[in-house]
């Protein structure tokens, strides 16, 4: 769990200076597999921020409900990938969705089999 919770940790300290002070991925975040721009995507980026801050907190303190809840939004951005494969012009259809949406499924399963919380 502690290398989850490293990852997770490592995804914020990476995603707020991209969503801050780079401007090509600073204007797009994607919901539920539709790109929202501008200032929309600026205001709803620390929601991003904080489901990885609370994976963090939640991994290193090994709560119960870590596991799970990681396995459920792997399976939101499968969901999300094969969405926005099929519906953004920079998607490239929903064969690559379809791949994307499997290769995110694989790390959802493995932690939806986790769901017990193992001993830091």
């Amino acid at each position: 769990m502690t290398a989850l919770a490293v990852f997770c940790a490592f995804t914020v300290v990476f995603l707020v200076p991209r969503d801050l002070f780079f401007g090509e991925t600073r204007d797009v975040e994607v919901w539920f597999g539709f790109e929202v721009r501008g200032a929309v995507a600026l205001l709803t980026a620390p929601l991003h921020w904080a489901v990885f801050a609370l994976g963090a907190w939640g991994f290193w303190r090994v709560r119960p409900w870590a596991a799970p809840g990681a396995a459920l939004y792997c399976f939101y951005v499968a969901l999300s990938h094969l969405i926005w494969s099929e519906v953004s012009p920079n998607g490239q259809g929903w064969p690559m969705g379809l791949a994307q949406a499997a290769a995110f499924s694989i790390p959802g399963v493995l932690l939806w089999r986790a769901r017990r919380p193992i001993a830091a």
